[in-house]
């Protein structure tokens, strides 16, 4: 049997590196899984290991797990640029995209943050709590026209998160607005 996984739609699900927030990320990542899609991350820990490992536990899985990993503090001096920070990718990355740029947080909507390269590589975007990264990729996703979502109980989940992004703490909301967005 043959899998065409290169046809799969792509979602992103952005949040917080340190804290895992398992009660969004694990059932997101489940049902990802069982949606027929490949998962973007950042690659790194908290909510971008947790979504991954979720989405990896599925048998029968269809989908890939993707890690755009942001370069280290000297990137852009070093004669090896893609070297990854310590703990990436995490472990249930399969494809794991290093790049040169070592921006992120604060400083995630310059143009040497990978945050571009997610939010762009993305069908849809699904935001988790987080903190200036994750509202950086936020507002990426607004200004590239990407569908994007925040799963939160509350906007102050994401720390400066833009005024103008859905949120929405109901899964079947989400559920809905992602397949909507991936042709389901």
């Amino acid at each position: 049997m043959t899998l065409d996984r290169g046809r799969l739609p792509i979602v992103g699900v952005m949040g917080s590196g340190t804290k895992s927030h398992p009660e969004r990320a694990e059932p997101l990542g489940r049902w990802l899984a069982g949606e027929g899609v490949h998962l973007l991350t950042g690659g790194g820990g908290g909510v971008m290991s947790a979504v991954s490992e979720a989405f990896c536990r599925v048998p029968e899985r269809r989908g890939l797990v993707i890690g755009v990993l942001r370069g280290g503090e000297r990137a852009l001096e070093s004669a090896s640029p893609a070297a990854a920070r310590p703990g990436y990718p995490n472990p249930w990355v399969e494809i794991p995209i290093s790049t040169h740029l070592p921006l992120s947080g604060r400083r995630g909507l310059e143009p040497l943050s990978r945050n571009h390269i997610n939010v762009l590589s993305s069908t849809v975007v699904v935001a988790l709590p987080g903190g200036a990264g994750t509202a950086s990729e936020v507002a990426l996703a607004l200004r590239y026209r990407r569908p994007v979502i925040a799963y939160l109980d509350d906007p102050s989940q994401i720390d400066g998160l833009p005024a103008e992004a859905a949120v929405e703490s109901d899964f079947e909301a989400i559920r809905a607005f992602v397949r909507a967005h991936i042709g389901r």
